[in-house]
C-alpha cells in the first residue's frame, strides 16, 4: 500500500515528504568529520519544516560549519508552527514562497545560556542578512545553482520524481552529497556507471530498511501507513560519495559453491544467487546477486561488473556484454537474468576478488 501511495504522488508531483529528525541523526552521526569547516547546502528544505535545517542549525557550532545554506520550492505544504516568523501584515507563515538562508554563525541570542531552535527562531527574525526571498526556489534555478556552486557537501531529500535530474546535477557540479532516494534509482542507467566506477555508494539505511515521511498529502497518509500523518515507504536509502567505514567491511561468506544450489542463468554465464547472504565463498566466476547487495558492497571484497536487468541489453557496453555472456532470451524483457526458463527479479552482476580455495 505504501509503495502504491508513493508512485500516485510521483505521477502527481506530489512527492514532497519530510524526514524525520530521528532517521537524520540516525544516518548523519556517521559524518560529522566531513562536515566540519565546511558549506552545507540543504537545497530542498524549507525552514519552517525542515528537520534537516535544524539539525544543521541546532549542531553548527558543535560541527564547527562554515556556513549554513538552506533553500525551498515555493514554500511548504505543511502548516507549521515551530519557527513562525512576523512578516508584517501576515497572520500565518506565508506560502508559495521561496525562501533561502544562510547562516554563518549560531549564538546564545536569548541569554539563556543554552544555544537552541528558540536562539534559531530569534535569529530569522531579526537578521534580515539570513532569511530573504527567492525568486522561484527552484535547484534548477540559476539563483540556487550560485548556491550550489558555493556548497562543499549537499545534504537533503530530494523530490523522488525529479531525482534523475537532481543527482545529475551534483555530478555536474563535482558536489559531495548525503541524499535519499528510492534504493531502486542505483540501478537507473544514469546513476549505475558511477556505482561501478565507484562514485557513488549507499550510506547506512534506515531502520529495517523503510522510512516513515510526514506526508502533507491525504491520499498518501493512511490507516496502512501505521503512524498517523505520516507515510511509510519501503526500499529507501541514502545515497552518498562520503567515506564511511561501513564502505570497509567484508561480508562474511559462509556458504560453498554447489552447482545444485546455484544453478547458471540461461542468458548470462553467471550463477544465480537468491540471496546476499548465500554468496558462495569459493566461486571465482561471476554471480547475480540482489540489489539489496549494494547495501553491503566492499569494493576491495567484490567487483561490480554491470546489472542483469531490463535496461541491461540497452544500456550495457558492447564489452560488457560479451564479458558476462549475455545472450538474448525470450524471457528476459531486455536483459532480466533468467534461470529455467524463469525471469528473475533485478540481478547485480559480480566477482568476489578473493575467492576462497577449499
Amino acid at each position: 500500500m505504501a509503495n502504491k501511495n508513493l508512485n500516485a504522488a510521483k505521477t502527481a508531483k506530489k512527492d514532497e515528504f519530510y524526514t524525520q529528525m530521528s532517521d537524520i541523526e540516525r544516518e548523519l552521526q556517521h559524518y560529522w568529520q566531513h562536515f566540519r569547516g565546511k558549506t552545507i547546502l540543504c537545497n530542498c528544505d524549507d525552514p519552517y519544516e525542515s528537520n534537516f535545517f535544524k539539525y544543521f542549525a541546532l549542531r553548527f557550532n558543535q560541527l564547527g560549519l562554515k556556513k549554513l545554506i538552506c533553500t525551498c520550492y515555493n514554500g511548504s505544504p505543511v502548516q507549521g508552527d515551530e519557527l513562525m516568523i512576523d512578516w508584517g501584515d501576515f497572520t500565518e507563515e506565508p506560502k508559495k514562497i521561496a525562501y533561502k538562508v544562510e547562516i554563518t554563525e549560531v549564538r546564545d541570542m536569548n541569554g539563556d545560556g543554552a544555544v537552541d531552535l528558540s536562539d534559531v527562531q530569534y535569529l530569522l527574525q531579526n537578521d534580515k542578512n539570513v532569511l530573504s526571498i527567492l525568486k522561484t526556489g527552484d535547484f534548477r534555478d540559476p539563483e540556487c545553482i550560485e548556491l550550489l556552486k558555493q556548497a562543499d557537501v549537499v545534504v537533503t531529500n530530494p523530490p523522488f520524481s525529479l531525482f534523475r535530474e537532481y543527482f545529475a546535477q551534483l555530478m555536474e557540479y563535482k558536489k559531495k552529497f548525503l541524499i535519499i532516494g528510492n534504493q531502486g534509482a542505483i540501478i537507473y542507467k544514469e546513476i549505475f556507471p558511477y556505482v561501478i566506477s565507484n562514485k557513488v555508494w549507499l550510506g547506512y539505511g534506515f531502520k529495517g530498511g523503510a522510512a516513515h515521511f510526514v506526508s502533507p498529502y491525504e491520499d498518501t497518509a493512511t490507516a496502512a501507513d501505521h503512524k498517523e500523518g505520516m507515510i511509510r515507504v519501503s526500499g529507501v536509502h541514502w545515497f552518498t560519495n562520503l567515506e564511511i567505514p561501513k564502505r570497509n567491511e567484508d561480508i562474511d561468506l559462509v556458504c560453498k559453491y554447489s552447482p545444485e544450489d546455484y544453478p547458471f542463468f540461461d542468458n548470462y554465464n553467471a550463477i544465480n544467487v537468491g540471496k546476499t547472504q548465500d554468496i558462495p565463498c569459493d566461486f571465482d566466476g561471476i554471480m547475480g546477486v540482489p540489489i539489496t547487495f549494494l547495501d553491503k558492497y566492499n569494493p576491495n571484497q567484490f567487483e561490480i561488473i554491470w546489472q542483469a536487468s531490463g535496461n541491461t541489453r540497452a544500456s550495457a557496453p558492447k564489452d560488457v556484454l560479451e564479458r558476462v555472456g549475455y545472450q538474448i532470451h525470450p524471457e528476459d524483457r531486455g536483459g532480466c537474468g533468467v534461470v529455467n526458463s524463469k525471469r528473475q527479479y533485478s540481478r547485480i552482476l559480480i566477482r568476489n576478488k578473493h575467492p576462497k580455495k577449499l
